[in-house]
């Protein structure tokens, strides 16, 4: 009888870790698809921006929870260029999440998509080493829109990220002010199979891209293989 509980309780843990890895596998086929289909809109993303962007997090269905007035929770993935400077092809996903209290109130309580561009070095390396408050320790602000934009405005060029929404088929900036972005440390874990750092992932290439992660690199490269910014 023991041994029987034993064995129930060994293939129920296993389950438990198959279901969390395959959680993992749809969050980035769902940030792939989300990027895929917002790159196909007519009044899309600036190609000028995209192209000179260090790194792109998706956050596909960001929501209002209950906890505080207009609290919203989203979880994605970041994805950098490979190299010391960013300019080799698009590497491996790093998971993160997204949280804060003003979200909510300016998407009016609707699931939305999120889309922010990395535009230097400093961005990158501050959303890296720790978790980060936008508009506080990095400059963010909504991003211009449609393939004729202005792009190249003072106020784009010197912002450290751009932010885009998606809700019932709308596309606009969105600024994300007091908004904290970080680390999802568990998803990681489950995605690659041991812990490690976002930086590992990212800039130390000690992961290579998981079959999951590959649509979501791939949609990168198809769009934005080159980083012009260098």
């Amino acid at each position: 009888m023991r041994r029987y509980l034993v064995l129930v309780l060994c293939f129920m843990s296993f389950a438990v870790v198959l279901y969390a890895a395959s959680k993992e596998q749809k969050r980035l086929e769902n940030c792939a698809v989300v990027m895929e289909e917002i790159m196909k809109m007519p009044d899309t993303i600036p190609q000028e921006l995209l192209e000179k962007a260090e790194c792109v997090i998706v956050i596909p269905s960001v929501t209002k929870v209950a906890v505080g007035i207009g609290g919203s929770y989203g979880r994605g993935a970041m994805v950098c260029r490979s190299g010391e400077k960013f300019n080799g092809p698009w590497g491996a996903p790093a998971m993160y999440a997204l949280e804060g209290g003003s979200i909510g109130l300016q998407l009016g309580g609707q699931s939305t998509d999120l889309i922010l561009l990395v535009m230097n070095e400093r961005g990158a390396a501050s959303i890296l080493s720790s978790g980060v408050k936008l508009g506080a320790e990095v400059s963010a602000v909504a991003g211009p829109k449609g393939r004729d934009a202005q792009a190249s405005t003072d106020a784009y060029m010197r912002a450290e990220i751009l932010s885009y929404s998606r809700s019932r088929g709308l596309f606009a900036g969105i600024s994300l002010a007091g908004s904290t972005l970080r680390s999802d440390d568990d998803a990681n874990e489950r995605v690659y199979g041991r812990k490690i750092s976002p930086r590992d992932i990212v800039l130390d290439n000690k992961v290579t891209i998981s079959a999951a992660g590959r649509h979501l690199v791939r949609v990168l490269q198809k769009n934005a293989s080159r980083n012009e910014s260098k």
